[in-house]
């Protein structure tokens, strides 16, 4: 099989696994993994591992060591010190110094115990990081104690990429090249980080003036590379030197625009490099000793578990916490591929020994997101305590909204959520705003701000924030999954009350409509609808025209504000609150005089008010005609006077239905 062959197997079977694993909602890692295993020298047999395969995936860990050196950055170590050189530092030593206990109890060499827990200390960076931002656990308590734990494992690939290879050698040869090493590495981090922290600044500015992308790219590949390679020359890894690069540009203003340029790059090196490690995947030889890979894996998970829970507790959280800080750190991570390569490179570990601590790190990375699923259960189930702060929690949120009704509820206090409280304190509407960011929280309850600290995604937070009596929900944060779960819980609770949904593309408005809500405010939309009113003004249209251009755009997107805006005179600041048209979201429940007739037989027009939608959770979009039969659960949404929307209430619920809240 020719090389041209070679690439093109490799590219089909990596775009038909990893498209699959993505659909199932698995790592990609583990699809390339899967890749290499299949097409390795252990299965068919289909890919050589030659040398030249393995030296191209190592750009893939060069590449990966950059996107760290990247992300490090001084002022937020300096703010995470406590648990990322206390909590962090201790995690890894205590880990690595219990599994080398245990290897040698095994007979395996000290030497070997040290490169199996350095690799075993290791979590996944990449799942952890994509769990915590979806379940918007980030700010949580053990989610800061879970990225401090990872941002000081990724810290530790560095020296640990030093010591491993050193490990082969005997005691007095190890001292000796671990001094030499170490002497070496602070020389070229000295020159390097005082020459370089002056020079990288200056050099991307003159290369970023040419305004040309491709020679920006190109200069990244060179900086990276050219550290990479003289790192090499003096004995040091590649990674190191990728490494050092990554933190020099973390210092410069192009950061963001360097991380992007170089993603694609990292992404599918990467790849291949995890590739390379399925290829050292020998399933025959796994089924052989499937009990020695399963009692690997049961001592990876609780061990991990164990000891990041109970340093956790040392550390000063809360039993819940550590707990979950434990269940979060308890997998393997890709580092830990990347260490156990170098160790069967360098000859530290045995074929025997790195079989099942290869196939128990890929199981590990499988069944992470299942534990973090379920670690919400596990919690209440072992941690007595957390019950009673749940609790205490929700005494305090509905504390705090006793006295609240017919208000709104604010599903985030980020900027967005902060201008749209200040909009509905200016028409004295009363609101409660929930957000996970405790230190936030903090600040706008200090100012005297109604603002409680909760997750919006739980059914009990909701109900406690007063959803019973509240007369709408406003989820002001732009995470689709977030969203949806959010919206899952609302109707689960108040299947009637309107939901207004921000999001970040147009694309996701029919998936947040489908789970239920009013009306989506797609950012990209808004964006663009006042960019070309402002360019318009500027242009010389006059201005009723770009007023009334920038009403029609939103008439033909938001359907619930359909006929609004020219229901609003320009003379409208003259007149009195009552003669002013406005929306009202009726709610149609069983029983209703309204369900089963039709638009025509309500005749809503001759009360003197305008049908401007109605909402029906299983359509979008339906057409406003006499011939609209109302159902049960339809939302009438009806433009008027307050006197006409009075009576078209009083119309649509008459039949002995109490009628329900609406706004």
């Amino acid at each position: 099989m020719n090389t041209l062959q070679l690439v093109l197997l490799l590219l089909g079977a990596s775009v038909v696994v990893v498209a699959l694993f993505r659909a199932l909602g698995l790592p990609p890692i583990l699809g390339y993994l899967l890749v290499g295993a299949i097409t390795g020298p252990h299965a068919f047999g289909l890919l050589p591992a030659d040398e030249g395969a393995r030296q191209l995936a190592e750009f893939g860990v060069v590449f990966l060591m950059f996107t760290i050196g990247l992300e490090f950055s001084l002022p937020r170590l300096f703010a995470m010190k406590r648990i990322v050189f206390g909590l962090g530092l201790a995690q890894m030593a205590a880990t690595m110094a219990l599994t080398a206990a245990l290897a040698v109890a095994f007979g395996l060499s000290w030497s070997a115990g040290v490169a199996l827990g350095g690799l075993l200390a290791m979590s996944s960076t990449a799942i952890l990081s994509k769990l915590l931002a979806e379940r918007l656990e980030l700010d949580s308590a053990h989610g800061r104690e879970v990225m401090g734990v990872l941002l000081f494992q990724d810290l530790a690939v560095v020296p640990l990429l030093i010591v491993i290879p050193a490990l082969s050698e005997s005691a007095k040869e190890l001292a000796r090249e671990l001094a030499v090493a170490g002497i070496k590495a602070s020389v070229v981090l000295g020159l390097v980080l005082f020459l370089g922290q002056r020079l990288m600044g200056a050099w991307f500015y003159v290369v970023a003036r040419r305004k040309s992308g491709e020679l920006f790219m190109l200069n990244v590949l060179l900086v990276t590379l050219a550290l990479a390679w003289l790192t090499e020359l003096t004995g040091l890894s590649l990674a190191l030197g990728a490494f050092i690069a990554g933190m020099l540009i973390s210092e410069t203003e192009f950061r963001y625009q360097v991380e992007e340029d170089i993603k694609p790059f990292r992404d599918v090196l990467l790849g291949l490099f995890f590739i390379s490690i399925g290829m050292m995947l020998d399933f025959r030889a796994i089924a052989g000793e499937w009990i020695e890979v399963l009692a690997v894996l049961t001592l990876l998970l609780a061990g991990k578990l164990a000891v990041a829970g109970l340093l956790s507790r040392v550390f000063g959280a809360a039993p819940g916490t550590a707990l979950r800080t434990g269940l979060w750190l308890c997998g393997g991570g890709e580092f830990g591929f990347v260490l156990l390569a170098e160790a069967a490179d360098a000859g530290v570990l045995h074929a025997q020994v790195v079989q099942p601590m290869l196939a128990a790190l890929v199981l590990s990375l499988v069944l992470a997101p299942l534990i973090v699923h379920f670690s919400d259960r596990i919690v209440l189930r072992f941690v007595a305590s957390e019950w009673l702060l749940r609790s205490m929690q929700l005494t305090q949120i509905a504390a705090r909204t006793v006295t609240a009704e017919k208000h709104a509820i604010l599903c985030g206090y980020g900027r967005t959520g902060q201008h749209l409280a200040r909009f509905l304190e200016s028409e004295g509407i009363s609101y409660v705003a929930l957000d996970s960011d405790p230190e936030r929280v903090h600040a706008a309850a200090g100012a005297g701000e109604p603002v409680v600290y909760g997750d919006c995604t739980r059914s009990e937070i909701l109900l406690a924030a007063g959803l019973k009596r509240a007369n709408v929900v406003v989820i002001t944060f732009a995470d689709l999954e977030a969203a949806l779960r959010a919206l899952d819980r609302i109707r689960q609770v108040r299947s009637d009350i309107p939901v207004v949904v921000r999001a970040r593309e147009q694309d996701d408005s029919e998936r947040l409509f489908a789970a239920g809500a009013a009306e989506v405010v797609p950012e990209a939309l808004e964006s663009s609808v006042m960019l070309a009113t402002h360019a318009l003004a500027l242009l010389g249209v006059p201005m009723h025209r770009v007023i009334k251009r920038l009403r029609e755009l939103r008439e033909k997107h938001y359907e619930l504000l359909r006929g609004f805006f020219h229901g609003a005179s320009d003379a409208g600041d003259q007149l009195h609150d009552a003669q002013q048209p406005r929306l009202k979201a009726i709610s149609i429940g069983p029983g209703a005089y309204a369900v089963g007739r039709t638009l025509g037989e309500l005749q809503l027009e001759a009360m003197g008010a305008r049908i401007s939608a109605v909402r029906r959770r299983s359509r979008r979009g339906l057409v406003v005609a006499p011939e609209l039969c109302i159902e049960t659960d339809d939302v009438v949404v009806v433009l008027g006077l307050r006197e006409a929307l009075t009576k078209c209430e009083e119309r649509l619920l008459r039949g002995g239905q109490k009628p329900m809240q609406s706004v």
